[in-house]
């Protein structure tokens, strides 16, 4: 039963994450500092520092669940604190290395460890999934995201409203897919293609992590499966003579603060949602289609940018099916076995649907 959640990290994310769950669950944030927003937050908010083990025990030991917004190289720790301490686990990684040792740790769990209930990975997935389970026999899945400006600067075409680390990790470390039947390792930044959404052009390329577990599910059942990030025109050429041809691939830190630098946050952004699968059905080859574009969002009288609340709502939709029984109650949920009606269906989840509507109240 989950009553009491911790969510850990406070930025934009982490903060929507714990007003969508106060609706339901009693909340308690944490953070280093306490955020500073023109609002009152909808549940306790302490002053901590997640690197104290001693600290985290005693939180973790007294919530039903642990929700990790952090940066993806601060969630082992807290994960195998969930896990001694038999609390359920969700977080918002995309980094390939902490969800295999989190997945290792599921093994042995009395409760549930569902990293990656994000966007990419995380909702992707979902709707990869969903749209794959409608054939007989599999050809392909192929999906992409991006967060994105919705009015691009410059020649990068981009500004960070989510984590630079994060940003940084995926276009560094290698991709996972599946070419021509066989489980590949992919360079980042490669693969560059041309993608038309809605009448415009963008590019799409390889980076790390979006598929998270979906390789091995759909091994031997599909010829292709991949993950591709989307962004404006000569990003990708941009990224890769300052990541490979300047060697800041080695200076990860100085990198993200002449990234963070050059590209601040905007508030006016959108979230692109595309994904097709290809298969047989009744013996015909048939094409499934998915393409959502998602904007700026008002809940509760409070603006949310697109990347927030799509991350956000995703990761809480997900507790919420763990916490009505909708899905397992122990051990690692991976995003494509979960429902994508399901998770439309819950109250987060009506986000996805509504959205259009630009405003919601949720009672």
């Amino acid at each position: 039963m989950i009553e009491k959640v911790l969510t850990l990290g406070l930025g934009k994310v982490g903060t929507l994450v714990g007003v969508l769950l106060s609706k339901q669950f009693q909340v308690t944030g944490m953070d280093k500092q306490k955020p500073h927003y023109p609002y009152e937050l909808p549940f306790d908010v302490i002053t901590g520092d997640v690197s104290d083990e001693k600290l985290m025990q005693q939180l973790i030991a007294d919530h039903d669940a642990v929700v990790s917004a952090l940066p993806y190289f601060l969630n082992k720790t807290i994960a195998r604190i969930a896990h001694q301490e038999g609390k359920s686990y969700f977080d918002l990684t995309e980094d390939v290395e902490t969800t295999k040792y989190i997945i290792d740790l599921s093994k042995t769990a009395t409760a549930v460890m569902a990293p990656q209930c994000g966007l990419a990975p995380g909702l992707i997935g979902i709707v990869g999934a969903h749209l794959a389970n409608d054939f007989e026999k599999l050809r392909s899945i192929e999906m992409r995201v991006g967060a994105l400006p919705k009015y691009p600067n410059g020649e990068l075409g981009y500004s960070f409203t989510w984590s630079a680390a994060g940003v940084v990790n995926e276009y560094i470390n290698d991709a996972e897919a599946i070419h021509h039947g066989q489980l590949k390792q992919m360079t980042s930044l490669q693969g560059k293609e041309t993608i038309t959404i809605n009448g415009a052009s963008y590019e799409a390329f390889y980076t790390s992590g979006g598929l998270g577990t979906m390789c091995e599910t759909y091994a031997g059942r599909v010829d292709k499966l991949n993950y591709k990030t989307i962004r404006y025109p000569g990003h990708c050429d941009l990224m890769n003579f300052l990541i490979h041809e300047l060697h800041l691939k080695d200076q990860k830190q100085s990198l993200e603060d002449i990234l963070k630098n050059a590209k601040p946050e905007v508030d006016e952004d959108v979230v692109l949602v595309y994904a097709v699968a290809e298969g047989w059905k009744n013996g015909q080859l048939k094409r499934n289609e998915f393409c959502e574009s998602y904007d700026p969002l008002t809940i509760d009288g409070q603006t949310w940018r697109a990347i927030s609340w799509t991350t956000a709502a995703s990761l809480v939709a997900v507790i919420e099916m763990v916490a009505s029984g909708a899905l397992p109650n122990k051990g690692f949920i991976k995003q494509e076995d979960i429902p994508f009606q399901g998770l439309l269906n819950t109250q987060t989840g009506q986000f996805f649907q509504k959205q259009a509507l630009r405003e919601i109240e949720i009672a």
